[in-house]
């Protein structure tokens, strides 16, 4: 049975990854900071699934506390199959509002989580040949909004940059781009929903579903609110969304949601296997 690491496993997109995985057959490794909710929601998952359930408490701004979470990711005993880097940090403010403390700890978050735990990962998944790197990056990374934006802009271009990289390896990388997100704690939307119609917003269900559907393919980036073919979006289409993004209306963007896909998504994610490389056994792994 495949294993997934998940970090900012107790709120927003990190907590419908860890039940969609769970869902589909994943053992997890559930990283948060909050040492009380954490291993509720292990129960709560566990009494719904199947699966086996780890815990790790760590702050991964704590440069020693990452550590820990980048050690799981290369122990060879019970290896990680699938990492999710969701931990999510919003500052919200303009630049100069904040002490530069705050700041670095966005960057911590963001930007270092990241790049430590995707170098564990990626250099022992590529030993064994198999496994894949999601990370939450947002479509703010297209657009001209601060600290925040930028940091969203590194996690595209780096997971794009390992994705090619790591070609030939059995190893792949896909940078999730969501947009405005509706979820508990989703500090990785795009643009703010204050004015914006809820029904516009994209539920976190379908956001997890899609960016796991594209992992699964192999896709360097996943938009959820951009349709693209089995070779995924293109860099020219991928770029020119940071112009659709800047000229896009609350109106445009309901035109392109539709609810009734919306509303389904965490059931229809639960009652399927995902057919992921990562997640294939030992025996089928020996045959190709």
């Amino acid at each position: 049975m495949a294993r997934a690491l998940v970090t900012g496993s107790t709120s927003g997109l990190g907590l419908e990854f860890a039940w969609q995985l769970a869902g589909t057959g994943h053992d997890l490794v559930l990283v948060a900071r909050d040492a009380d909710r954490l291993p509720v929601i292990a129960r709560q998952i566990a009494h719904v699934h199947d699966v086996r359930i780890e815990t790790l408490v760590a702050d991964v701004a704590d440069r020693r506390q990452l550590e820990k979470v980048a050690t799981r990711l290369t122990d060879p005993v019970d290896p990680v199959d699938l990492l999710v880097n969701s931990t999510g940090c919003t500052l919200r403010g303009a630049f100069l509002e904040f002490p530069i403390e705050e700041h670095e700890r966005q960057a911590e978050i963001l930007v270092r989580a990241v790049l430590v735990l995707s170098h564990a990962a990626a250099r022992t998944m590529a030993q064994r040949r198999r496994g894949a790197i999601i990370n939450v990056s947002s479509l703010a990374g297209f657009t001209a909004g601060g600290a925040l934006a930028a940091s969203k802009s590194w996690v595209t271009v780096f997971t794009e940059s390992l994705a090619a990289e790591l070609e030939g390896t059995g190893v792949t990388a896909t940078a999730l781009l969501p947009g405005l997100v509706q979820s508990a704690g989703a500090g990785g939307a795009a643009v703010t929903c204050e004015g914006v119609p809820r029904v516009t917003w994209q539920k976190a269900p379908y956001i997890v579903e899609q960016g796991l559907r594209d992992a699964a393919r192999g896709l360097a980036l996943s938009i959820p609110s951009v349709r693209v073919g089995e070779d995924g979006a293109s860099a020219g289409t991928v770029r020119g969304a940071r112009w659709a993004l800047l000229a896009i209306t609350p109106r445009r963007v309901g035109l392109r949601i539709i609810e009734r896909r919306l509303a389904t998504a965490r059931r229809r994610a639960s009652r399927r296997r995902l057919h992921a490389p990562w997640a294939r056994d030992d025996d089928s792994s020996a045959r190709s």
